[in-house]
This record gives structure tokens, C-alpha cells and sequence, in this order.
């Protein structure tokens, strides 16, 4: 079976440059795979993509170098399973706020002694064919990113990142504005600023990468000065800004 080289990377300090696809085609998963992200997150919160779509967009992924994992909609250990299962080599998990909502992802994640995930032959075990492969890494290759975006979470921070498996603690900066009554368009404020910090310090104190998804090389350059290790950007994003690049280029000629 395939290591998670992204999770190595990660755990051992270094920086990992990837991308969420927010657009659900499988074509833009396989384009930005061989544009040499190192991670696609295939979104499932925040867009009508179904579970046959993300397999097709696994599948599309499965191709290429990069690493494959899913976005949840939610904490939910089925699907966090199913995730899985269909070949996601990581998962993300909205709204976590607590240190027992954390260990539940984690446990969802590991197969028995470690967690609670029920076996399945699917396409994670090549179709039962690499099944006592996949059994034997997927506890230790299987990567756990918790979206750290409420005001509650960011008071339990330390306990969320002490959980072991707990991988990345990715900051949700627009909703964490949202969260502590701030307006997430006039970022940075100081506030927000010090509830980041805030992460980054327990991040370091129990060896997580700190992760964030922002629209510009730019801002994710600053993130990075600032201790930032999981890197995004968004399909839908950089699509936006092509097209208004090309546009403002043309009508100034």
C-alpha cells in the first residue's frame, strides 16, 4: 500500500501545499493533480457533491502523486467511515469544539485496538485484494485535519490538540471571525489575530501542523512566516482569479 507522504511531511515539520476542489468535477481533481499539489480536500460541505461524485473524483485522483482526502459535512463516523473506505487517505471535520468531539473523529478514523472504524473490502482495500495491506497502514497512514473555527474550540484548544491523532488543526479564519463577533472582510483584527495565535501555540507545544485555505500565494506566504504548514488554496478561487487577471489584462490593452 502507498505511505501518506503528506502525513509524513507534516509530522515530521514540514510544509505541505495542497488544494480544496469546491467544483466537483473529476477533470479539475485530475488537473490539479498534475499541477503538482501535493493534497486535493474534495469539499462535501459547503456544495451539493454526493458520495458517487467523490468516488469519481478519487478514481481521478488515483492517477496522479497526490494525495486524496474528503472534507466532511460532519463529525458523523459513518461517514467519516465511508470516507475512507472509498479511498480517501485523509479526512477533514468541520466544527469541532471539544476534546471528546475530537477523539471521536480519531476513533472513527482507527480500526480496533486504537478506534471504533468497521472493516469494508472496498476501493481503500483494492477490492478486497489488498485487504490485509490496507488493514495492517491504514491505522497509521490515515490522516486527521479538525477545523478549529468557533470561539469554543479556540478556549479548548490545548485539550483538541493534546487527542492523540489528531494531525493538523486547520483554522477556519472566516467563521472564527463569525464566531467571535467579528467582520471576517475587514481581516486581520487583532482579536481574530490572537485566537490564531492562540492555536499555533498549542499547535506547537503538541507537535501539530497548523493548516489554512486562503486566495492568494501572498497571504499563504504570510500564514507560513507565522507557523502555518498545510497550505490551500481553492479550485474556485483560482479559477476566479484567472479569469478576472485575464479580463482586467485585456481591457487596459
Amino acid at each position: 500500500m502507498k505511505s501518506n507522504r503528506v502525513r509524513q511531511k507534516l509530522l515530521a515539520g514540514e510544509t505541505s501545499v495542497g488544494c480544496f476542489l469546491g467544483l466537483g468535477s473529476p477533470a479539475v481533481a485530475e488537473l490539479m493533480s498534475h499541477a503538482g499539489f501535493e493534497w486535493l480536500m474534495i469539499e462535501t460541505e459547503h456544495n451539493a457533491v454526493d458520495l458517487a461524485d467523490v468516488q469519481h473524483m478519487l478514481m481521478a485522483i488515483g492517477n496522479t502523486e497526490a494525495v486524496p482526502m474528503v472534507r466532511l459535512p460532519s463529525a458523523d463516523a459513518v461517514g467519516i467511515q465511508r470516507a475512507l473506505d472509498i479511498g480517501a487517505r485523509g479526512i477533514m471535520v468541520p466544527m469541532i469544539r471539544t476534546a471528546d468531539e475530537a477523539m471521536r473523529v480519531v476513533a472513527a478514523t482507527r480500526y480496533p485496538p486504537l478506534g471504533s472504524r468497521g472493516f469494508g473490502g472496498l476501493r481503500a482495500g483494492g477490492y478486497t485484494f489488498q485487504n490485509q495491506e490496507y488493514f495492517a497502514s491504514a491505522n497509521e497512514t490515515s490522516l486527521v485535519v479538525l477545523i478549529i473555527e468557533t470561539k469554543e474550540a479556540v478556549e479548548n484548544i490545548e485539550a483538541i490538540a493534546r487527542v492523540p491523532g489528531v494531525d493538523v488543526l486547520m483554522i477556519g479564519t472566516f467563521d472564527l471571525y463569525l464566531s467571535l463577533g467579528l467582520d471576517p472582510f475587514q481581516q486581520p483584527l487583532s482579536e481574530g489575530e490572537q485566537a490564531i495565535e492562540r492555536i499555533l501555540e498549542a499547535a506547537r507545544k503538541y507537535n501539530r501542523a497548523v493548516g489554512g485555505a486562503y486566495g492568494s500565494a501572498a497571504d499563504l506566504a504570510k500564514r507560513q512566516q507565522q507557523g502555518f504548514r498545510m497550505l490551500a488554496f481553492t479550485d474556485y478561487t483560482l479559477l476566479a482569479n484567472a479569469a478576472k487577471a485575464v479580463l482586467n489584462e485585456l481591457a487596459a490593452k
